[in-house]
């Protein structure tokens, strides 16, 4: 379709916003991992890894869009347990839930236990750079699919994914050091973000073996959580301040 033609049509305008806000909203699970992952690293090399590992995670998203046919049969059933049909995308799923659950578990393990076996909280959860840009790259490569599969199902026009991915990813930029240093600045504010990649996680794996979970239900108890923490830190600012 001629692109006139193609933006002419108020369908692809609410096709395009309605994949700009999913894209968006998926792009938080990404940030929270991305910020809780490249704060493990020196303070010089962690926006710089921010920066590399959003860039090649678009440059994978668009390369997957370009190869959006064969994305599209990754639905199909490769074997059956349990009278449950298993596909491709169900076990990157599967794979992509498992290690954000076990990501999280260990994240949470140093978080209430930073001295384990003669390890100080530095050696226990620092990584390297090249490590936190493939573990950015793995987590985005599960979401990327999931999100493809389901904006095909609203559109199938490739240029208004394209540029729903490209404006999600310029907010993803502009969010990723802001985000990652109130992080840092809020100790509390890391476990529940640990919590909430826990529950991302579990959710990815019952999604990989056929349970459908609602993403409004997750994200509600997801913003009630930051909530109830927001409404905690003003809480302690106030005592500080009494104090």
């Amino acid at each position: 379709m001629d692109i006139i033609a193609l933006l002419s049509d108020p369908t692809v305008w609410v096709a395009l916003v309605t994949l700009i806000v999913m894209e968006v909203v998926l792009g938080i699970d990404n940030l929270l991992f991305i910020s809780i992952l490249t704060n493990k690293l020196p303070e010089e090399h962690r926006e710089r890894a921010r920066r590399i590992g959003i860039g090649l995670a678009l440059i994978m998203r668009l390369g997957l869009l370009a190869t959006i046919s064969w994305i599209v049969q990754l639905t199909e059933p490769v074997f059956t347990v349990l009278g449950n049909e298993i596909s491709w995308k169900d076990m990157i799923l599967i794979a992509g839930g498992l290690f954000l659950v076990w990501k999280a578990t260990k994240e949470i393990h140093h978080a209430m236990d930073p001295v384990d076996h003669g390890e100080t909280m530095v050696g226990a959860a620092g990584m390297s750079f090249g490590s936190a840009i493939v573990q950015i790259l793995v987590l985005d490569l599960v979401f990327s699919i999931d999100s493809i599969i389901t904006a095909v199902g609203m559109t199938p026009h490739v240029p208004v994914m394209v540029i729903a991915v490209l404006v999600a990813v310029t907010v993803m930029l502009l969010a990723a050091t802001p985000l990652a240093r109130f992080i840092e600045h809020n100790p509390t504010i890391v476990m529940l973000a640990l919590s909430f990649l826990m529950l991302i996680g579990t959710t990815l794996i019952a999604e990989g073996l056929g349970f459908y979970v609602p993403k409004g239900y997750i994200y509600a108890a997801m913003a009630f959580s930051a909530l109830v923490e927001a409404l905690n830190m003003v809480a302690r600012n106030r005592r500080r301040r009494k104090a």
